[in-house]
């Protein structure tokens, strides 16, 4: 049974940092591509950030310059640390694994960021 748990979310002030933890289990994270999305309010989800199995890193291109993916593998956990936060980055981040043979997408339930101006 897959099941990643997203934590860290918080209220913040503009400027300041977040790191969001994706705990795996079921999987080892270092086979599958694992990304962070977000949902901000009224809006579609989108990609923030993705590491490969190899270990290569991908942003959403707005955002690449403030948030970085990381993980650590004795610790099957997913990080997103977060910095110059500002109020369009609140929003519902969601992490996803996605298996490399069949290419099937576990989510999970994601947690609250909100940055107040």
């Amino acid at each position: 049974q897959v099941q990643l748990v997203e934590s860290g979310g918080a209220l913040v002030q503009t400027g300041g940092s977040l790191r969001l933890s994706c705990a795996a289990s079921g999987i080892t994270i270092t086979v599958y591509t694992m990304g962070w999305y977000r949902q901000c309010p009224g809006k579609r989800r989108e990609l923030v950030a993705a590491i490969t199995a190899p270990g290569t890193t991908n942003y959403a291109d707005s955002l690449k310059e403030r948030f970085t993916i990381s993980r650590d593998a004795a610790k099957s956990t997913v990080y997103l640390q977060m910095n110059s936060l500002e109020p369009e980055d609140t929003a519902v981040y969601y992490c996803k694994a996605t298996s490399p043979t069949f290419g099937i997408n576990y989510w999970g339930r994601g947690t609250q960021v909100t940055v107040s101006s």
